[in-house]
């Protein structure tokens, strides 16, 4: 995935940025608007601590973890099961043999996004008037589009004005309607097409300043390694390893099967040159393109676009499956965010290493 070019007595002490984000939930109510529809509404998603979302259009469900067994069920885009466990079946042919049991039977994991069902108290009131940085925490959010005509090709095309589980955009303003419920007007900050949105406000958790407060900046010896054939990264601390995660990276492949290196990621070593809390990432066509939002925690460094980022749309990591970029699970992209130079200030979030005081980390590519 590469990033699309922008778009008492005595007076009490004022709160900090980050106190004023951590006890915002109590502040004053919020200024009352036209009742949005009730389609809207959080749907009664599965019990259970962990969830998955199906993300493989229409996916079988097995018998056993075994891609062989015999179909019990079928499950469509979107849905949500209750993962219970997730433990190693067959699949021949196939890098993953991961499978995720489930009430109904058993689903191939990379047909999953892990998700969770995290309802949050909303905000009365923004902290700040010019907004806060917002997650998804619950499987998914619809929304309604509140300055149509539409604007991005992604609502254009046909697809659901939805938002999915680890997402992150910008949130300008807070409605309460006349039947008590909050909404958040969302948005994005970077590479937007400018388009705004109405969204439940109990599916999205306010980001709070200190998520976002850099990892071990006194280390100046920080590097980062992207090993393209095992498709793993490791972060380093002089020669001391000091994260590990799998990845997916670029692939020698279109969508097709056919050799292209249009998307592979590029070997070398290269050097951070911006970072995003969110970006919206578009490219290519809309036969073989992409057009996604609020991709999260965003780290380029390449010229054209690739970087280090959240990923929602697939469960497959050790595989080739973006478009150049590295692919990462949240909590490792948002770690990673953190923990690289140079650090990001919550407003505006974003940050271009070239008017930065620390020196960026490098990222080296290795093909073996």
């Amino acid at each position: 995935m590469r990033m699309a070019s922008q778009a008492g007595s005595s007076s009490p002490s004022p709160l900090s940025r980050r106190e004023f984000l951590q006890t915002s939930l109590l502040s004053a109510a919020s200024l009352a608007f036209a009742r949005m529809p009730a389609r809207l509404l959080l749907p009664e998603f599965p019990d259970g601590e962990r969830l998955g979302r199906v993300i493989g259009g229409k996916v079988p469900l097995k018998a056993r973890p075994d891609i062989d067994s015999p179909e019990v069920g079928t499950l469509f885009e979107d849905e949500v099961v209750t993962w219970l466990r997730e433990l190693v079946g067959k699949r021949p042919l196939w890098n993953c043999q991961r499978f995720v049991e489930t009430p109904q039977g058993f689903v191939f994991a990379p047909n999953l996004q892990p998700v969770r069902n995290l309802p949050n108290q909303p905000l009365a009131a923004l902290p700040e008037p010019e907004g806060i940085w917002v997650e998804v925490t619950v499987p998914y959010v619809d929304l309604e589009l509140a300055n149509p005509p539409a604007r991005s090709p992604w609502i254009k095309l046909g697809s659901k004005p939805r938002l999915y589980y680890s997402q992150i955009l910008w949130v300008d303003q807070v409605r309460t309607d006349d039947e008590g419920q909050t909404w958040y007007r969302v948005g994005e900050k970077f590479g937007t097409f400018g388009d705004l949105f109405w969204a439940q406000a109990e599916g999205l958790r306010p980001i709070a300043a200190n998520e976002i407060e850099p990892l071990h900046p006194e280390v100046d010896t920080k590097r980062i390694e992207v090993n393209l054939l095992r498709q793993t990264l490791s972060a380093y601390e002089g020669n001391a390893e000091v994260f590990f995660c799998q990845v997916s990276t670029g692939g020698k492949y279109d969508k097709d099967g056919n050799p292209s290196d249009r998307w592979s990621t590029p070997p070398g070593t290269h050097t951070i040159w911006r970072k995003l809390v969110s970006v919206h990432m578009t490219g290519g066509t809309a036969g073989g393109g992409y057009d996604l939002a609020g991709i999260g925690w965003t780290v380029l460094f390449s010229s054209n676009g690739v970087a280090l980022h959240s990923t929602f749309w697939h469960n497959n990591f050790g595989v080739p499956m973006s478009h150049g970029c590295v692919n990462l699970r949240p909590d490792d992209a948002k770690w990673l965010f953190r923990w690289t130079s140079p650090p990001v200030e919550y407003a505006p979030g974003d940050q271009y290493s070239k008017d930065a005081e620390l020196p960026p980390t490098k990222v080296t590519v290795v093909e073996e």
